[in-house]
C-alpha cells in the first residue's frame, strides 16, 4: 500500500464518524470552526498522553488490568474531559444538550485519528488491520465521546445536578474504555465473543443518548411551538 493510501484509510474512519454525529444535530449545528478546534485539541492530546502512559507502564508494569484502566483509560478520558470542560463547556456556542455530544466526539475522534495514523505507520498495518481498527478503537473512542458529551450536556442544562453529571462525564467513559481494553488484552484468542456484544451495546446506547439529547433541546421546543402557531 502507498503512503497516501495508508494515510487516507487511517484518517477516514474518524472523519466519517465525526460527520455522522455532527449531522445528527437536528436543530442548530455547531460552528465548524469550533468542532475542528476541538478535533485538533484531541489530536494534540496524543503526545502528552503517550508520554504519561509510558511513564505509568515503567512504574506499574504491564498487567492487563493495570494497563487497561490506569495507563490507558484514565489518562485518555481525563484529558478529553479536561479539554471539554475548560475549552467549550461554558462557551456561548454550547447552547443545547446535543452540543456536548458533538464536542466530546470531536475531541475523542481527533485523538483516535492521530493515534490511528501513528499505529498505521509504526506498525506497518495492512488493509485488514486498518479496517479492524476502524470498527474497534476508532468506533470505541466515538462511543466514549458520546457518553462523555451526553453528560456534559446534562451538566450544562440541569444546574441542580451539574456536579453529578460532570462526574458521570468522566466516570462512565473511563469505566467502559477500561472494559474495552481489558477484553482485548485478557481474552486474546476469543475476544470477539465479548467484544461483539459490547460494541452492539455501546452503539445502541449511544444512539439512544443521541436521540434523547436532541429531544431535550430547547431549540426543538421552540420549533414545535412555532409549528403549532402556524
Amino acid at each position: 500500500m502507498s503512503v497516501l493510501s495508508i494515510l487516507t484509510m487511517a484518517i477516514a474512519p474518524g472523519v466519517a464518524l465525526l460527520s455522522y454525529f455532527y449531522l445528527k444535530d437536528r436543530y442548530d449545528p455547531e460552528p465548524i470552526s469550533q468542532v475542528l478546534k476541538l478535533f485538533l485539541f484531541g489530536m494534540i492530546l496524543v503526545f502528552p498522553v503517550m508520554v504519561l502512559q509510558h511513564a505509568l507502564l515503567q512504574g506499574l508494569g504491564e498487567d492487563p488490568f493495570v494497563f487497561s484502566f490506569v495507563a490507558s483509560s484514565f489518562p485518555e478520558e481525563f484529558f478529553k474531559w479536561f479539554i471539554i470542560y475548560f475549552v467549550i463547556f461554558k462557551h456561548t456556542s454550547f447552547d443545547e444538550p446535543y452540543d456536548g455530544i458533538v464536542y466530546a466526539v470531536a475531541v475523542s475522534l481527533g485523538f483516535a485519528t492521530l493515534e490511528n495514523v501513528i499505529y498505521a505507520f509504526l506498525s506497518n498495518l495492512h488493509f485488514a488491520d486498518l479496517m479492524m481498527r476502524a470498527f474497534l478503537p476508532v468506533s470505541g473512542h466515538a462511543m466514549f465521546g458520546v457518553m462523555m458529551g451526553f453528560h456534559f450536556g446534562k451538566a450544562r442544562f440541569t444546574p441542580e445536578r451539574t456536579n453529578r453529571h460532570l462526574f458521570y462525564a468522566f466516570a462512565l467513559p473511563f469505566f467502559w474504555h477500561g472494559i474495552f481494553d481489558y477484553i482485548l488484552l485478557a481474552t486474546k484468542s476469543y475476544w470477539v465473543w465479548f467484544m461483539a456484544p459490547l460494541m452492539c451495546f455501546l452503539w445502541l446506547r449511544s444512539l439512544w443518548k443521541v436521540n434523547r439529547a436532541n429531544a431535550k433541546s430547547p431549540l426543538g421546543r421552540i420549533t414545535r411551538e412555532e409549528r403549532i402557531k402556524i
